[in-house]
This record gives C-alpha cells, structure tokens and sequence, in this order.
C-alpha cells in the first residue's frame, strides 16, 4: 500500500527536513547533508571519470573561454573608445553614432537563436571556431571603409556578431558541464570577469592605439589577429564534455534533447528564468547607453567645464576620457564581479533567494549613484568620476550571478537555448536600441535650444538619466525572482536526476517515477 500512495515519497523527495527514500538513488540530498536539497557534488576524481576531462585541463579550457570573451568585449567597446573621431570622419550626429552599436546588437540578437538551437544539439567547439574566424575577418574589413560609406560600417559591425552569437550563447554551457556547484559558480566570476575587463580594454586599446598610429582605423585591427589566436587555441585545447553528465547520477538515464517548441514553452514558463531575463535586460540597456555614451558625456562635460578644448571637425579628438573610462570600467567590473558572488555565496548558506536578492540590491543600489554622476558633471568631474566608479561596481554585481541563475533553473539539454533567448531578450529591449534611443532625445533636446557646446552636453545628461530608471526597474524584476527561485531550481534537480518527466504542453501535471512505475501528480505536489 505505501507504493500506491504519492505523498511521502514526494515530500521525502522536496522536503529538506526529510532524509533520502530507500531504493531513489541519484535523489537530491539523498548523499552528505540531506537536508541541502542540492545534487551530490562529484570529487575531482570523479567528476574526471564523468567529463573525461581532468582538473588541470578544465581549468585550462577556462582560461581559453575566458581570453575569447575578453577578447569579444575588447572589440565591442574599441569603436565606443574611439566614437568621436568616428563621428569626425563620417560627419554623423548622435543618432547615427547610436546606431553603430544598434545595429551590431540587433545582428546579435537574431543570430543568438539560431546558434543557441544549434550549441544544444551539435559540435560546441567547432561552432565557436567558424564563427570566431568569421568575426575576425569581418573586423578587420570593418577598418579599411571609406569615409563616404558610412552604411558599410553599419554592415561590418553587424556582420560581427555572428561571432559573438556562436560563442556568448554556447560557452557558459560548457563550463557548467565541466562544473558543479560552488566550483561552477567560482569558475563562471572568472569566465565573467572578462566582460568589464575587456569592455575596459576595447577603450584603452582604442584610444591608445589611434594616439600611437595617428589614425582611429588602427584600433580596429587589433582584435582580428588576437581572434586567430582564439581560433586556434579552441581548435587545440577546449574539448567537449557530456552534456549534464556531472549533474547526473550514475544510474539515471541521459538527457535527450527536445523538440525547439517545447524548450521555447518551457522557458516561457519558468518564472525565475523569465523574470532574471529581465532583469538582466535592465543591465543590458544600461551598460549599452554608458558604454557607448559615457566617454564622449565626460568629454562634452570637460569642455563645458573649459578643462580640455572642444572637438572640432578635423582635430584628433581627447582620448583621455576614454582612457580614464576604460581603467574604471576594469576595475569596478573586477570589483563589482568578485564583491557580488563572493556576497552570494555567503549568503546563500542562510538564504536560498540570496542570488536574485544580490542582484536586486546592485541595480537599486546602482540607480541613485548613476543620477548623481550625470547631475554632478557641470560642477565637478572629479564628483563624476567617483559616482561612475560606484555605480558601476553595483551595476557589475550581477553578471556571473544571472549566469549561474539560468544554469541550475533550466536543464542542461535546454541550456543554449535558454542563453540564446536570454540574449534576445536583453538586447532586444536593453542594448540593441538603448544606444540609438539616447543619441535620439539627444538630437531632439539640442533642437530646442541653440547650438551651443553646452546645449550638446546638456541635451546626453538628460538623455542619459534615462538609465537610473531602468536600472531601477530591473531591480524589481530580481525582486520577483526571488519568490520564484527556490521551486524553479528544484524542479531542474529532479528533472536531471531522472525523477521528474515532463508532461505534455496541455497537461500541468508531471510524471514521478516511483519504485518502478510513474505516477502523475500536479507540478505543486512536488515543489511544497
């Protein structure tokens, strides 16, 4: 009789104040402390025998990821390091500098998918080698367009992100089927810390590289032949593990992939997926508006402050906001990515919602001191800077914690695509227009006053004040994710582990199987 009855397997299954159930094994919380609700962690040695990759070479394959995504971000912000000269050499206003980054990011967006579909089915590695070689090529010819045809830039830059497509969708996947647990949450602040660094050093490199050479197109020849590298390191060191190997036990069956409709309505129906997603948007459109906005806000601010002399059609614009901009934004990613998992992972011994609450805490944080960095640069830069630093350390809390976020609510066979959609998502309500949005109020505000150089800086300040709305906004969407995390990462554990099945798209009731045939119960039997 106690086979025929659901309940106590169910709660000894979900409750963590229940021990493991006879003749489950592979059950979460059923080896070491029962009552963590967490999937046995594998030992170095084990997780080898899983992989097939040993300790020392995963950490290797890391190292490659992380240099590539670097590298990838590198990219992207050169052109914002060197935007004013761009605006000089083409004769374009604000809007049209906006739409470099919009373009590039609506190419992005689309790709993502396709990539995504293609990262949770075939070959991950070589995906990213075609699509990294065919990013670099298209860089490089990005640097050799004529003045005259300015919509060919807006091509090139749009052509490059089918490399940013096969890698950002496809590389976390990797490190989370090489990982487990805290090992996957530390590897992923490292795979992470790449985006400020590199962010910070395409404007470095960009300002640099034009100072040396006397010409702004020598800036964008220098990711391409570090993208050969990148090829070649994938090609010869990164291997492909299992999917959700180091996530399952060693007795329960493989994942299969699904049907692209049915990973689609599962997201869509994982609230904390969705909700993350959108906070993660909120960052997104943030970080696009000062990343391409932010040097050229300070360097309007200077001028009006009479501190540099203005940029004038065929002068070499400053560089040295760029510079300044670019060390601040490696530092406070640096800071920002460490101070944030590290307060995670403390927290979330006491507090299973510590991941979306830390990041709820960096944008709400983050709102206030961005209003003050732009209400503050008419009096003071030195105030301005010091603002920016704050906010962006904030800001910058949440990026591998969103990451780790997505891998433990959605299963390891959806993963990509999950990434994918996230990408589209973020960009596609963040960044793709967040950057043509502010150089369009701007173009409208300095048509209502008269041309001035202070009217150009006032009419990015209040354009730009725009962010710390948003930034709020997707405070509160972290906010709502925190009541949805606890179900949604318990629901994946047991999917993995082979003690959940899915039922179809017009039924809300899963399969359990239990001691040797499945049961069907609703999804909330199994989640209180």
């Amino acid at each position: 009789m106690a086979g025929s009855d659901p309940a106590p397997f169910l709660s000894q299954a979900d409750d963590p104040d229940d021990g493991p159930v006879p003749g489950t094994p592979g059950l979460p919380g059923s080896v070491g402390n029962a009552k963590s609700g967490d999937p046995e962690v594998p030992d170095p040695e084990g997780l080898q025998r899983i992989t097939g990759v040993s300790p020392g070479h995963s950490a290797l394959i890391v190292a490659v990821l992380c240099y590539i995504n670097l590298l990838n971000y590198m990219d992207r912000f050169t052109v914002a390091g060197v935007l004013p000269d761009i605006e000089q050499f083409f004769s374009i206003g604000d809007s049209s500098s906006g739409l470099i980054q919009t373009v590039f990011i609506s190419s992005y967006m689309v790709l993502a998918p396709v990539f995504g579909y293609l990262g949770d089915r075939y070959n991950r590695k070589y995906l990213m080698c075609g699509g990294i070689a065919f990013w670099s090529l298209v860089t490089l010819g990005s640097s050799f367009i004529p003045r005259e045809r300015f919509w060919l830039l807006l091509l090139t830059r749009g052509l490059v992100g089918v490399g940013e497509a096969s890698y950002s969708t496809i590389a976390p996947t990797l490190i989370a089927d090489l990982f487990v647990a805290d090992q996957r949450s530390r590897m992923l602040s490292v795979f992470y810390f790449a985006i400020p660094v590199g962010s910070g050093l395409g404007y470095i490199a960009g300002s640099k590289v034009k100072d040396v050479a006397g010409d702004w197109h020598w800036a964008l020849r220098v990711t391409p032949g570090l993208g050969v590298v990148a090829v070649l390191l994938l090609f010869l060191i990164v291997r492909e593990p299992p999917r959700g190997a180091v996530e399952r036990h060693s007795d329960s069956p493989p994942l299969n992939p699904t049907s692209w409709w049915a990973d689609l309505r599962a997201l869509a129906r994982n609230p904390s997926f969705v909700l993350s997603s959108l906070g993660f948007t909120a960052v997104a459109f943030v970080t696009g508006s000062l990343a391409l906005w932010a040097p050229a806000f300070l360097l309007r601010s200077r001028v009006v402050l009479g501190e540099t002399p203005p940029c004038l059609p065929g002068d070499s614009c400053s560089s040295s906001d760029s510079l300044i901009f670019g060390l601040i934004t490696c530092l406070t990613g640096v800071l920002g990515v460490g101070l944030g998992v590290e307060i995670s992972r403390r927290l979330r011994r006491s507090n299973p919602r510590a991941d979306p609450l830390v990041c709820a805490a960096g944008l709400l944080g983050s709102a206030p001191f961005l209003f003050l960095s732009l209400a503050c640069a008419r009096g003071s830069i030195v105030a301005t800077y010091i603002f920016i630093f704050i906010g962006e350390t904030l800001l910058s809390m949440n990026w591998a914690i969103v990451a780790d976020i997505l891998l433990y609510v959605v299963i390891p066979t959806r993963r990509s695509t999950a990434e994918a959609f996230q990408i589209v998502l973020s960009h596609l309500l963040g960044d793709a227009g967040s950057p043509y949005l502010i150089g369009l109020i701007s173009d409208r505000l300095r048509r209502s006053w008269p041309p001035s150089f202070l009217s150009e800086f006032r009419a990015l300040q209040f354009s730009l004040m725009l962010c710390a709305f948003v930034g709020a906004l997707g405070g509160a969407a972290f906010l709502g994710t925190a009541i949805f995390i606890e179900g949604d990462r318990r629901r994946a554990q047991l999917h993995v582990q082979g003690l959940l099945q899915e039922a179809g798209p017009t039924d809300d009731r899963i399969v359990v199987p239990q001691r040797g045939r499945s049961t069907r119960v609703p999804v909330s039997s199994v989640l209180i």
